[in-house]
């Protein structure tokens, strides 16, 4: 499986910093998995320096 474009994952975390949907919603919204989100924003928040 191709990973999940920049633009894609760019776009999941946004929209949930935003507060636009939960975590389910927002996998159904793009068509990925909860567990990706859950992913996806764990590394975000691991890097980003507040």
């Amino acid at each position: 499986m191709k990973p999940y474009s920049l633009d894609l994952r760019q776009k999941i975390v946004i929209a949930y910093e935003n507060q636009e949907g939960s975590i389910r919603q927002l996998a159904k919204r793009f068509k990925v998995s909860p567990d990706c989100v859950r992913r996806l924003l764990k590394r975000y928040h691991t890097f980003v320096v507040y």
